[in-house]
């Protein structure tokens, strides 16, 4: 049985220093340390790549201990989902110091299941209280005349640039690889322009013809790749995270909504009806134990029902 340090901070411009003080006597005994810098409480722990890394290479019986719980899950949600896939492999966790400390966060029992889904509670609500809190300070500075945010990632040559790139057919992606940004920023920049504005006429961007009918292949697009909401079996969900090379699944994935079910939980995944066809594909590894045959069945019949 090993101990696994996971280590955590929201943004680029803080540290884990107090983490690390908190954990030393574990890291002096040289446990294995996974990190998530710079990774928003926001994001759930199952799809942060540090915490899927440590339970990719954690083993029945392991320990996962934190300096405190907001560093591993700052909402109710996020327990939810988490208390399952780490009771279902055999983990512990643990809380290295405060009133937490001692007591195994991923036991099964009714009193823990009450107290840590308590502890979510009460730390969503501080999550949302500094936002709170941020965002009125944000508007004070405002109202000062004072300039905030970071400075600006493209200049102004460089935006009428891009968006007649745009308007030429350049992809999102191929743009923000040319100018060295992510393609969320190429997305504002684009949108800040009303470069990807629905126009009123939509007969181009349908392929319709002058009498308002599909014209070609778009009737058979439109009909034949529609997209679906499909409910996904946890452990299909983790099986493609830990495995899935391509983005546009692990997109999809991480944009859907986690359900509670029972004892266990799924993921409301929306996406091209092509793709969840897919990803049954990709999933198919799972069929080697009985649970995972299971969940693959559950998700293949309920894609084929679309």
């Amino acid at each position: 049985m090993t101990d696994r340090l996971y280590l955590r901070h929201s943004t680029d411009k803080q540290t884990d220093a107090r983490q690390r003080h908190a954990l030393a006597p574990l890291l002096a005994a040289g446990a294995p340390v996974h990190e998530d810098p710079a990774t928003s409480s926001r994001v759930l722990s199952l799809y942060r790549t540090g915490f899927k890394e440590l339970l990719d290479e954690a083993a029945v019986g392991d320990t996962i201990r934190i300096a405190d719980a907001a560093r591993l899950f700052r909402s109710v949600a996020d327990i939810i989902a988490l208390r399952p896939v780490l009771i279902r492999r055999g983990l512990h966790l643990r809380v290295e110091s405060g009133l937490l400390s001692g007591i195994d966060l991923a036991s099964d029992d009714p009193g823990t299941k009450m107290m840590v889904n308590v502890l979510a509670a009460v730390l969503e609500f501080q999550r949302d209280m500094i936002s709170e809190n941020t965002a009125e300070g944000v508007a004070a500075a405002k109202a000062a005349g004072k300039t905030l945010g970071r400075p600006a990632a493209l200049d102004d040559y460089q935006v009428v640039e891009l968006v007649e790139a745009y308007r030429e057919g350049t992809a999102v992606k191929a743009l923000a690889r040319e100018y060295g940004v992510a393609p969320k920023t190429i997305r504002r920049v684009l949108d800040d322009a009303g470069a990807r504005d629905v126009p009123d006429d939509l007969s181009e961007l349908l392929g319709n013809d002058d009498q308002g009918t599909l014209v070609d292949g778009a009737q058979e697009e439109a009909t034949v790749d529609p997209v679906v909401v499909v409910d996904m079996p946890g452990l299909v969900v983790e099986h493609l995270l830990a495995d899935l090379a391509d983005q546009t699944m692990r997109e999809a994935l991480t944009a859907g909504q986690t359900i509670r079910r029972g004892q266990g939980y799924s993921v409301r995944v929306t996406a091209p009806l092509s793709l969840h066809t897919s990803m049954v594909e990709r999933a198919a590894g799972l069929t080697q134990s009985p649970a995972g045959r299971k969940a693959h069945r559950i998700y293949s019949e309920r894609v084929s029902a679309c």
